[in-house]
């Protein structure tokens, strides 16, 4: 366990970093349509789950093949919980905007670290979980299925508030 912490903890880091500078990577790009895909392309709650969502899928992919094998439900658990974390986005975002009426640059900055820490907080839970383990294809499944929603949604975004920009 001592190694999955190390490797969660680093995560934590990788995602909370990226994700930071990936919210000016597709201007700084140029306005690059494949950075797009990955990157927030305007201020919408729906752009920034971005944030969280690729840093964390990126950083999957590091999985070492030894703590793969140690551990096998891990990257089924980061998955889970990067969808989580990801979810929490706009769930935080709307539960603190609606009551206040407004929203404020440093709660929305705050959120995008709490739902990071959700995401490894979560996978550290879950690690271990056989229930994981077994909803492996499922946990893919819905990973492929957030990823082609953010590349369709970035281009032909619905007509709907999580769209809109604040």
């Amino acid at each position: 366990m001592k190694t999955s912490r190390q490797y969660l903890i680093s995560g934590f880091i990788f995602s909370a970093v990226l994700g930071t500078a990936a919210h000016f990577f597709y201007g700084w790009s140029g306005d690059n349509p494949l950075i797009a895909l990955i990157s927030p392309v305007n201020e919408s709650t729906w752009e920034h789950m971005k944030l969280v969502f690729f840093p964390v899928l990126l950083w999957s992919f590091f999985l070492p093949t030894r703590l793969s094998v140690e551990v096998p439900s891990l990257r089924p658990a980061l998955l889970f919980s990067s969808l989580l974390g990801t979810l929490a986005v706009p769930v935080l975002f709307y539960t603190y905007s609606g009551i206040l009426g407004n929203n404020i640059a440093w709660a929305d900055i705050l959120i995008f670290f709490i739902s990071v820490f959700i995401t490894f907080f979560c996978t550290w839970k879950l690690q271990g979980s056989a229930k994981i383990d077994q909803k492996r294809t499922a946990i893919y499944f819905l990973t492929v299925l957030f990823i082609i929603l953010f590349f369709l949604f970035t281009f032909l975004p619905p007509d709907i508030g999580l769209f809109a920009e604040p």
